[in-house]
């Protein structure tokens, strides 16, 4: 073998190594911004709700309704994270299975064919 061709066996190992570690880094990101959001959500539920609840519950002397508006607008908050993350998960697994991106992770990679497609899909609700 000629040292050519060994340094191109390693030059793409080399690349496709960098681009494993890339999409771990931009994985692990997404990961943490769904996170936050979900974070986000439970926290804004309980403190809307909350004030809402405390503020009729001063209205009317009720003082119970400021917890029971915290544990509503936790709850509400809960059904929409399930209800948002669940289609995401359930596009994911889809992907999955049919050997494609799912339109939210394979933002920016693949050729431009396979974009259209995704995009095409995402427009008529994830149907082929």
């Amino acid at each position: 073998m000629s040292s050519i061709g060994n340094g191109a066996t390693k030059n793409a190992r080399s690349t496709r190594s960098a681009r494993t570690r890339q999409l771990e880094r931009d994985n692990r990101v997404k990961g943490l911004e769904t996170g936050w959001t979900v974070f986000g959500y439970l926290l804004a539920g309980m403190a809307s709700y909350g004030l809402i609840g405390w503020l009729i519950g001063r209205a009317v002397h009720v003082p119970v309704l400021f917890p029971l508006g915290m544990v509503v607008g936790l709850g509400i908050s809960v059904g929409y994270v399930i209800y948002r993350f669940g289609k995401l998960a359930a596009a994911d697994e889809q992907a999955l299975a049919t050997g494609r991106t799912s339109p939210k992770a394979g933002a920016g990679t693949g050729n431009r064919n396979e974009r259209q497609d995704l995009s095409r899909r995402a427009r008529v609700g994830g149907k082929e």
